[in-house]
């Protein structure tokens, strides 16, 4: 058998997963907000319609923006729409 180094360090509990605070896709959010528009398409290069509307969904139901957009897919175009 191969003798292998290691080290035990003893602690007082499993600490709290870190979840991540914020999303990649709040800035497009916020801008689509701020903006005047009231339907606008969205495009992300690499990125299918589908695909962004799914991560814009999740972070529109995160952020309990619900009854203020919507983000829909039509002929494989991402559209946000304010309500």
């Amino acid at each position: 058998m191969s003798n292998v180094k290691f080290n035990l360090s003893p602690v007082e509990k499993i600490p709290k997963r870190k979840y991540r605070k914020g999303s990649k896709y709040d800035p497009i959010i916020d801008k689509f907000l701020r903006g005047s528009d009231g339907l606008v398409t969205v495009e992300i290069k690499g990125r299918d319609a589908n695909y962004i509307r799914t991560q814009l969904k999740k972070r529109i139901d995160a952020r309990e923006l619900t009854d203020k957009v919507d983000v829909s897919v039509v002929n494989d175009k991402a559209y946000l729409e304010k309500l």
